[in-house]
């Protein structure tokens, strides 16, 4: 189905030019937008299925060393995000316990250590 559109002779300088850069014509750039619009094409569904393409090219697996770094870093990282949520966790608890109290937060002599 044909659909005509009508724009600013700008926007469609620099709809041609990003059409150019990607190879593709003025429309199928249109309609590649609109489906992503739509929520017909989902980039992170498109960079998943490079990465899956990508794995498929021969390559030398990791050393184990490298491997067993690799994961003591992400459980690092888990060990820290965890901690970060659970101090954010007990500071909102806090601020909603005083504020059923009607008092400030945060209390005034944490404001003088803070500053």
């Amino acid at each position: 189905m044909a659909v005509s559109v009508r724009m600013d002779p700008l926007l469609e300088k620099q709809l041609e030019l990003a059409a150019q850069r990607k190879g593709v014509t003025k429309s199928q750039f249109i309609i590649d937008a609109v489906e992503r619009a739509l929520g017909h094409k989902n980039p992170y569904d498109l960079m998943l299925q490079v990465q899956a393409e990508a794995q498929h090219v021969a390559r030398e697996p990791a050393p184990p060393s490298l491997l067993a770094a690799d994961t003591s870093l992400s459980e690092q990282l888990r060990d820290k995000l965890a901690a970060r949520h659970e101090a954010a966790r007990s500071d909102w608890e806090a601020f909603q316990a005083a504020r059923r109290r009607g008092e400030r937060w945060p209390p005034a002599d944490d404001q003088e250590a803070a500053s």
